[in-house]
């Protein structure tokens, strides 16, 4: 089996009227081994981006990983997740069962949900105190902990809404929040776990061919 890297940016081209993924530009079309230059600008290979990154290099962010390994290697699509919030340097604050924890490794495979925008300075700079002050509280001690009502994703929504009431924006509950800014990008991280292990086992992944989504989600900002 042939490992990719969890951050590679996977190749469609369009060829035999199938959409076919490679790790790479290929140049031949492995259904018909004719070569697959394209003659039309329709036909040119596309990037796919991975929907993975190195939490610890994103700042104000959401994050969410599987609980034990990696989306890519183990994840079986029912195992349980885990979520944390980034400081602006990438240490990320996360509540489990021993409390609250600042991690500064262990978020290199995640699924990330930006929190700020680029411009919003005076935030930003307050961010990292915020995070912690708010993870000081006594709410988040250890035996408050309660796997399905008070956990990881308690923690992480509560401080982004105490961050939204400050601002004067509406606070979000679980259900919007999650059906806003975090189901889209599973979806895509769905499809693109099915394609990489196949593009592992065989070198490339054959289907029908698709038709073109139109999602700006990874373009959202909650503030």
């Amino acid at each position: 089996m042939q490992l990719l890297d969890s951050e590679t940016a996977l190749i469609k081209i369009s060829h035999c009227k199938k959409d076919i993924f490679f790790p790479y530009v290929p140049k031949y079309c492995p259904l018909c081994r004719q070569s697959v230059s394209c003659r039309r600008l329709e036909d040119a290979p596309v990037s796919i981006p991975s929907p993975f990154v190195n939490g610890h290099r994103e700042k104000c962010s959401f994050l969410l990983k599987p609980t034990s390994g990696t989306f890519l290697r183990g994840y079986d699509g029912n195992s349980d997740l885990h979520v944390g919030i980034t400081s602006t340097n990438g240490l990320v604050y996360n509540y489990n069962e021993t409390g609250i924890n600042r991690g500064e490794h262990g978020w290199e495979q995640c699924i990330n949900v930006p929190l700020v925008q680029p411009d919003m300075y005076a935030l930003l700079k307050q961010w990292d105190t915020y995070l912690e002050q708010f993870s000081a509280a006594e709410i988040w001690r250890p035996y408050r902990y309660e796997e399905h009502v008070h956990n990881c994703y308690t923690y992480a929504l509560t401080f982004i809404n105490c961050v939204l009431s400050a601002q004067g924006k509406q606070q979000m509950n679980k259900s919007e929040f999650t059906e806003k800014f975090v189901i889209p990008r599973t979806r895509k991280a769905s499809k693109y776990i099915t394609v990489y292990k196949e593009i592992c086992k065989n070198g490339f992944y054959v289907v029908d061919r698709l038709e073109q989504e139109n999602d700006s989600s990874t373009e959202n900002r909650l503030l």
